[in-house]
């Protein structure tokens, strides 16, 4: 029998929105895999660690995700991905891969989790709490009211027919754009929220486009509402 993988979302950063399920498979894997060449440098490992703190007890696996568009750099990577977390399932051996939020919106394992699918492995994707529902939540607002659209789009692309749409706009990965993505928010006639790094202890909380840095990090979150 091989074993199974599971792509277990762990939430935006708070160690105590990590669902129930999430921490009994990561308690039960006989394997832990998580993406970046140094496991402890993983935020998905910090917030695995502040809920369960017997995290080092387990088999942790490096599986090297680079931050690039580059298809071939990319596609190496997922390889070798796939052969890491291929070979412990031949072993009959459960993995667990952590990911941030949830693994179906933007993730990185699920390159991993197709490849792994194509290869005939038992598969499960584990829902987490997705970083845009825990900006709103924190900012103490609502995404979408009655007939409001929802629209989540990934803003180091271009993004000036997206910020047309009506209804709400999520802005995710912003990165080195971010100051393109303000001239587009402000070009539009709109305004919008943005928290960075979300229920981590160097949250930070911008409530105009004004005040939001150029030089912002990684995990920045915006959100445009229809004026």
């Amino acid at each position: 029998m091989s074993g199974k993988l599971y792509g277990v979302g762990v939430g935006p950063g708070d160690p105590e929105l990590l669902t129930l399920k999430a921490l009994r498979l990561i308690r039960e894997a006989d394997v832990i895999a998580v993406p970046g060449n140094d496991p402890k440098d993983s935020v998905a490992y910090k917030i695995v660690k502040g809920a369960y703190p017997e995290l080092d007890e387990k088999e942790i696996m490096a599986v090297p995700m680079p931050m690039t568009k580059d298809k071939d750099a990319l596609e190496k990577a997922h390889e070798e991905g796939t052969s890491m977390i291929g070979s412990v399932l031949e072993q009959g051996r459960n993995v667990v891969f952590l990911t941030l939020g949830d693994p179906t919106v933007y993730s990185t394992y699920i390159y991993v989790h197709k490849r792994i699918c194509g290869l005939g492995y038992e598969t499960e994707i584990v829902s987490g709490i997705p970083s845009f529902c825990a900006v709103a939540a924190r900012l103490n607002m609502s995404l979408v009211e009655k007939a409001e659209p929802l629209h989540v789009i990934p803003a180091s692309y271009q993004i000036e027919e997206a910020l047309k749409l009506p209804g709400t706009k999520v802005l995710m990965k912003a990165g080195k754009k971010m100051k393109e993505v303000k001239d587009r928010i402000k070009e539009q006639g709109a305004d919008g929220v943005m928290i960075e790094n979300c229920q981590m202890p160097d949250e930070k909380i911008y409530r105009s486009v004004e005040e939001i840095p150029e030089n912002a990090g990684y995990y920045s979150l915006i959100i445009v509402k229809e004026n």
